[in-house]
């Protein structure tokens, strides 16, 4: 047993066996820094480039990621200090007015799957609501999703209202209607068309910061 088993685990989207392997390893007194990066997120990473080759699918990141989640769950009380923060924070929620949220949860299982520490406020979420919780959680990126063409503009007045709090996060926006040139058009610092490029997205802003 080792946390090249986890890794497997998640690939075969079986949740009940990366609990149990990753409780295993914490008895064992495995680094928990070891299972969090190479077995957890190193899994996630290679769902993430199987689903850019075509290999898996949607529902296979959905599955893979609600298997990851169940270690996490097991793996988040232990995580102190670095190793809890370190990857930053990445507030997310799909704007006023648009109630859909597959696409949107995927995205955010993904982040958390990533290692990111992930604030998710739902479907509907006012302007306000993205700058108090930015602010409150000290966020390094606010992720917006839209599903309807005629709840684009939302995205644009979240970012205007990000932008006329002050506060220093990076936005990234994304959803089907949504398109390099709009993110371009409303200042959004990031677009991505899939979840796993949403994630390297952030990865590389929180980089640059």
């Amino acid at each position: 047993m080792a946390i090249q088993d986890i890794y497997q685990a998640i690939l075969g989207f079986d949740q009940e066996k990366v609990k149990e392997l990753t409780r295993a390893e914490i008895d064992a007194g495995t680094d928990i820094d070891s299972i969090l990066n190479d077995g957890m997120i190193g899994a996630m990473d290679e769902v993430g480039k199987q689903f850019s080759e075509g290999v898996l699918f949607v529902p296979e990141m959905l599955m893979a990621a609600k298997a990851m989640k169940g270690g996490l769950a097991i793996l988040k009380p232990l995580l102190t200090g670095d190793a809890a923060v370190s990857r930053g924070t990445v507030v997310i929620g799909t704007v006023k007015g648009d109630l859909h949220d597959i696409g949107k949860n995927l995205v955010s299982m993904m982040m958390e799957g990533a290692g990111f520490k992930v604030v998710d406020l739902g479907p509907d979420v006012a302007a306000e609501k993205f700058v108090k919780t930015a602010k409150e959680n000290n966020a390094d990126v606010v992720a917006l999703s839209a599903l309807l063409t005629t709840t684009m503009p939302a995205m644009e007045a979240t970012i205007a209202a990000l932008k006329e709090a002050a506060l220093p996060v990076k936005t990234i926006v994304g959803g089907a209607p949504v398109t390099q040139a709009f993110a371009d058009q409303i200042k959004a610092d990031g677009y991505s068309d899939d979840a796993p490029g949403g994630v390297e997205l952030v990865r590389n802003l929180i980089k640059g910061r």
